[in-house]
């Protein structure tokens, strides 16, 4: 399959910016009733803040795609992600409320900025160039997400709850990246 030129560097820029982000998160923030890790220098609370920053940044790309997207196939699959990640977002926060953590993001939050870059990089594009470079962006969106939890966050994570929370949705991003690969050669194809 081509990759569209704009969405192939953006997916590898997007997975590098999650490691440095979550390898060198530092909360912005006093630490509250949770121990640093030794997963650099991650805590409950900034792992909340990132969990959070994910869902979130998936709700807007999934909204993106409900009304840009050229195929329904994948103004269907953006409403998917909107449903779902509002579901997890809210799980999370409502854990993070029951056990009076305050969500503190890192000082310098890279995955914001490739956020930013993305929506702006989605945003000029239209037709099937927006489907394929959309549907590429979650694939690396949601790859690096899985290795980002397993890796760093998972051992990371102090709180059993919040860990037992983490381990229940991280199918649902395996899920969402293969619909995303499955998607891509049926829009390519169109």
């Amino acid at each position: 399959m081509r990759r569209s030129s704009l969405a192939a560097p953006l997916a590898a820029a997007l997975t590098a910016l999650i490691a440095v982000t979550l390898a060198g998160a530092q909360s912005s923030a006093p630490k509250q009733e949770t121990r640093p890790s030794q997963a650099g220098g991650l805590d409950d609370p900034t792992i909340v803040a990132i969990f959070d920053a994910a869902n979130t940044f998936d709700v807007e790309t999934g909204q993106l795609a409900t009304t840009r997207g050229r195929s329904k196939e994948v103004r269907d699959f953006g409403a998917m992600l909107v449903r779902d990640h509002r579901m997890v977002r809210q799980q999370g926060r409502d854990l993070a409320k029951k056990l009076s953590v305050r969500p503190t993001p890192p000082r310098v939050f890279e995955l914001r900025t490739a956020h930013q870059a993305a929506m702006k990089a989605l945003r000029a594009k239209k037709g099937a160039e927006f489907d394929q470079a959309f549907l590429e962006h979650e694939v690396a969106f949601h790859k690096a997400v899985i290795d980002a939890v397993s890796g760093t966050l998972l051992p990371a994570i102090q709180n059993q709850e919040l860990k037992a929370l983490v381990v229940k949705v991280a199918p649902a991003f395996q899920g969402h990246m293969l619909a995303a690969q499955n998607l891509q050669p049926k829009v390519a194809a169109k």
